[in-house]
């Protein structure tokens, strides 16, 4: 059976990349083809990379961290506009205990101290629906580091008080007496937002998630947990 993993979408090209190559580790875990689509900044389009591939059922993954508005309308509508028979579409990656497990390691990979203040880094969003998803992924990374965990955005929505850019927090962070602060980078790939953390002044940045092998198999999980040809909306958690 065909997957499609769709993605949002960077003029980064090491991002584009790294989407590449969880398709393929996904593909070689799976046994079975992952093509690549994203729903904004450049193609294939979903309808474009549907159209390319062979009759058949095929299970659309959204690699996003957390739902809000490409998730629940953007793709959606665009799976509808492509007219294709036999899609399935899983939940999107986010949130799940998996990925802060992987922000734990990549935290520690990048020399976090337990002493740390720690900031959550999200690309930034107004969707209640994404805030409630990325306030647990903080919860959850706070239980695993035995402390609070902070979220913030690398880019946060214009005319939106939803939480503070990553480098605000990192300062308020310091002015509320932290010696040190340590960023989880909860982001798929490289790109800009990554390039935000890294010049936030913290003392510590994790890496983005990447191909982290618990990435990958929760890509794979996500992929067989829906059924070909079931209705087209969102799998249950």
């Amino acid at each position: 059976m065909n997957t499609l993993l769709v993605a949002h979408g960077t003029r980064n090209p090491r991002g584009v990349a790294m989407i590449g190559d969880l398709a393929r580790a996904m593909s070689q875990r799976m046994s079975a083809p992952v093509r690549v689509a994203f729903v904004d900044v450049l193609g294939p389009s979903p309808e474009e990379a549907l159209a390319a591939l062979p009759d058949g059922p095929v299970r659309v993954v959204p690699a996003f961290l957390a739902r809000g508005h490409h998730v629940c309308h953007d793709l959606p509508e665009r799976l509808a506009v492509a007219d294709r028979p036999g899609l399935s579409v899983s939940t999107p990656l986010g949130p799940s205990p998996v990925l802060a497990q992987v922000l734990d390691d990549r935290l520690s990979q990048a020399g976090a101290r337990s002493a740390d203040a720690l900031v959550l880094a999200a690309a930034g969003s107004a969707d209640p629906r994404a805030l409630i998803d990325l306030e647990q992924v903080a919860a959850q990374l706070a239980q695993r580091r035995g402390g609070p965990v902070h979220l913030a955005f690398a880019a946060p929505p214009k005319g939106a008080i939803t939480r503070p850019s990553v480098a605000d927090a990192v300062a308020q962070a310091r002015r509320s007496g932290a010696r040190r602060v340590a960023v989880a980078s909860y982001l798929l790939a490289d790109g800009l937002f990554q390039q935000r953390l890294e010049q936030s002044g913290a003392d510590a940045v994790g890496r983005p998630l990447g191909l982290h092998p618990a990435v990958v198999g929760l890509a794979c999980a996500r992929a067989q947990s829906v059924h070909a040809g079931a209705p087209l909306q969102t799998a249950s958690r």
